[in-house]
This record gives C-alpha cells, structure tokens and sequence, in this order.
C-alpha cells in the first residue's frame, strides 16, 4: 500500500478507479447470492506521526490501514460484514457472511438504501488534496522547532509534553445498487505543542495546536510553540472563586461544543427515539435573533467538506436556524422514514457549520462583557441531551472592567440549554476553523459559576 500523503492529486484518480471496480465487484457479488439490494464502501488511509519531548525523539508511528464494508438487504432485513482483505477470495467470504446474517435479522420497515433520485451526480473538485512530502527527519526537525520555540518564548515554561508533527490522507469509494459509486479523498496536516509552566503545586499546562488540509497554511512552529507557552505562563497562580451568577466567554475552540449539543439535539435520532430536549422543535424559537446557523458542505479546502453523505446522498446548504428559529432535522433515510419525513443528505453528521457573528474579536467582546468568567478549557461531558442540564468544569480567567484579572482554575459553569442559548448575546469574529463548526467566542449573558463556598 502506497503512502497516501505523499501521492500527488494526480495520482489519486487511479487509486480511486481501483476502489471503485472492488466496490462494483463487491455489489455484483451481492446481488449474485440474491440480495435485493446493497451498498459498500472501501477506505485506504495511511500517515505518519512524530513526537519529541525536551529535544529527543519519542515516537515515530506510520499508519496505514485499509478496510470494506458490505450491507445487504433481503427485503427489509438488512445485515453487514467486513475485512481488511481486499483479495477476491476474502471478498467473496465477507458478501457471504453479510448474506448469511440478512436472513436472521428481524425485518425493519425503515430500513433499506437512500432514495435514488437523491444520489449525488455532480462531484466538484472540493480542493481536499494536498500532499505534504515531508521525511522522518524534516518532521523530527519541524517538532523539535516546535517545543524550542515554546522555552524561547516564555522564561516561566519548566518542563514539556512534547510537541508533534501529524500528516495522513484517505481515499473512500462508496457505491450502491442504485449503480451509484462516488469516490473522494483529503489530506490532514497538524502540529501541536504541550508545555508546562511553573514548579510544585503551582505548575500549570496548556497547549496549541495547528490542523488542516494544506500544511503550507499552517501556522508556523514558531507561533504554535510561543502561543502553547503564553497560554500556559498565563495560567500561573490560578485561584478559585466563589459561587457566583455572571456573564461567561466562550472561547472559539470551546464555543463550538455549545452548537455540537444543539445538533445533537435536533438529529433525526434523537428526534424519533423522543430521547432530546429539542423535541419537535422546528418552527420553534431556540436562539436569539441573531443567531443563523449555515452548512456549507462544499466550501473549498475545508476540513469537513464533502459532495455527498455516507448514503451517496449529494449535500447541499442548509439554513438550520434562522433568526434564532429552527428550520430542521439533521436526518439520514433511516431516520427520515421513522419521522415521515425526507432525508437532508446528513447521513454521518454536519458538514461545515458557520455560525453567524455579530460581534468583534475576543478583546472586544471581553470589554462588552465587562466582568465575568473567559473559559478556555473544559473538562467531563456533563451534558444531558434529554433535559438539556449542562453543567461542566472549567477553567480560564475572571475578567473586571473589561480587562483579564487573573487566572481561574476548578471552577463549574452550569445552566439548561434552552436558556443558554437564548442568552447568547454576541457571536465573536475570532472564528475558529478547524472543525466542522465554524465559530467564533460565543457570549453568554448569564451563567451559574461554581467555585468555592
């Protein structure tokens, strides 16, 4: 198996054509032990990683994996197999242990493939593919200038984790007996960096981290070393404060997960198992005026960008709430079917959510909060997708008369959802770009912050 994330864009079509006859066999074979339907998916990912910690090597990992699936269908019962073995001996055996299961399984009147006339026909180039040919050794350099720059930049950073240079690429072939078969393929690039600053009781850690498809736009090691270091120099001398009702800063990285609930709570599973505090919530008012969130599943180079979902069918824009109402279900044909409705191509999750902003960069929103809590880590999951409680533990920093006073360390902001996100009062310019919810630091105007009694 090649080394994928070295290969250029123009020779990843002929790894996809590869792909793609093991997925036309696959279904032919399918259909041959009598299935009345299937689909299949094949996937080649390979990569590298290194690691240095305090200027030597810990790690250097190559991955390389590659797998098939197979779901068959006899009417509406439906079953599914797998390997690893791409030989046409190993191929034949994994269709027959679908097809052997299929006809134990219960029938399931919601089961079965996507609709045809939603499968995707136009494949635009979506800009995913960068290669970067980087060696062992200018990845062991790139790390080691990485953790260099994180002592260089602050005196207060005592000890490392390490800094790590990530590169990998996957090609993903999906067809179906619709004769569908969609080939795609990206790259993912990252550098990261973990410091410790401070000795004894008082040290504090942080981190950065740099990811996306092109390692040319990623930030520098410079950058990404200093800015692990500030973060964790700013932590020293961290305190608790005590229980208190205020404002609360999101930070970018932090805010999206607000919105991830949110979708979580209006997926079609959630919706049709009533296990969602969302509950038939279209048409219902959940966010402030201002808030619109826009999935945008083609926007070139970006990291979740894709022309179709995980059933072939082709994504397209969705407005999911406008002027803080909301307009839909994040639903796959399974689900779909189970509430009476049509699929939104969203099999597999969102596909680059914006949220919208109405406000200037952190420093700014900070001065319009004028004293509260800035939260830039959180720890524990402390979300309940039923009711909707949120309560999770945090750390940051305390904020008066607009101006960080100093660092906060074990501390819980609490709430419910419902109100939570009615109370987001501004959405900030600082966007954070490296998953698949575009946002920027979200403003809360009211939160329950416990500290110490």
């Amino acid at each position: 198996m090649r080394d994928l994330a070295t290969i250029p864009r123009s020779e990843v079509d002929a790894e996809q054509d590869k792909l793609k006859q093991l997925v036309s066999d696959v279904l032919a074979e399918a259909k041959k032990l009598g299935a009345s339907s299937a689909e299949a998916s094949v996937n080649l990912d390979s990569g590298f990683s290194v690691s240095v910690r305090k200027g030597e090597v810990e790690t250097v990992e190559q991955q390389r994996d590659r797998g098939l699936g197979i779901t068959v269908y006899f009417g509406q019962r439906k079953a599914h197999a797998s390997s690893a073995d791409f030989s046409t001996a190993a191929m034949r055996e994994t269709v027959a242990a679908a097809v052997s299961r299929a006809r134990f399984t219960a029938e399931d009147d919601c089961s079965g493939l996507a609709e045809a006339d939603r499968m995707a026909t136009e494949f635009p180039d979506l800009d995913l593919w960068h290669p970067w040919d980087l060696s062992p050794e200018q990845a062991i350099s790139l790390a080691t200038q990485t953790e260099a720059a994180a002592f260089a930049a602050e005196s207060g950073i005592t000890n490392s984790e390490g800094a790590t240079v990530n590169s990998g690429a996957g090609i993903r072939v999906y067809g179906n007996s619709h004769g569908f078969i969609g080939a795609s393929g990206g790259t993912s690039h990252s550098l990261s960096c973990s410091v410790i600053a401070g000795e004894g009781d008082g040290m504090q850690r942080d981190y950065w981290y740099s990811y996306g498809r092109d390692a040319a736009l990623l930030d520098s090691a410079e950058a990404v070393g200093a800015k692990a270091a500030g973060r964790a120099v700013s932590r020293l001398n961290s305190r608790q404060i005590k229980t208190t009702s205020a404002p609360v800063l999101f930070a970018p990285e932090l805010a999206r997960s607000l919105f991830g609930s949110f979708l979580g709570a209006i997926s079609g599973g959630a919706q049709y198992r009533k296990s969602t505090f969302l509950l038939d919530s279209m048409g219902d008012k959940v966010f402030a005026d201002h808030i619109q969130l826009n999935e945008n599943p083609r926007l070139p180079g970006a990291v979740s960008s894709a022309n179709y979902d995980s059933e072939g069918v082709a994504t397209q824009n969705h407005q999911w709430v406008k002027d803080g109402v909301v307009q839909g279900y994040l639903l796959s044909s399974y689900s779909a079917r189970k509430l009476g409705r049509e699929t939104s191509g969203n099999a597999g999750g969102i596909f680059n959510l914006e949220v919208s902003q109405n406000g200037g960069d952190q420093a700014a929103l900070l001065k319009e909060m004028g004293t509260g809590l800035l939260v830039t880590e959180m720890m524990g999951s402390g979300v309940n997708g039923v009711t909707g409680d949120y309560s999770r533990g945090a750390a940051g920093f305390w904020v008066e008369n607009g101006e960080i006073a100093f660092p906060v360390h074990e501390v819980t902001v609490a709430g419910n959802l419902k109100e939570i996100y009615k109370s987001i009062v501004k959405i900030g310019s600082d966007v954070d770009r490296r998953g698949n919810i575009r946002c920027g630091s979200a403003l809360v105007e009211q939160m329950t912050i416990a500290g110490s009694d």
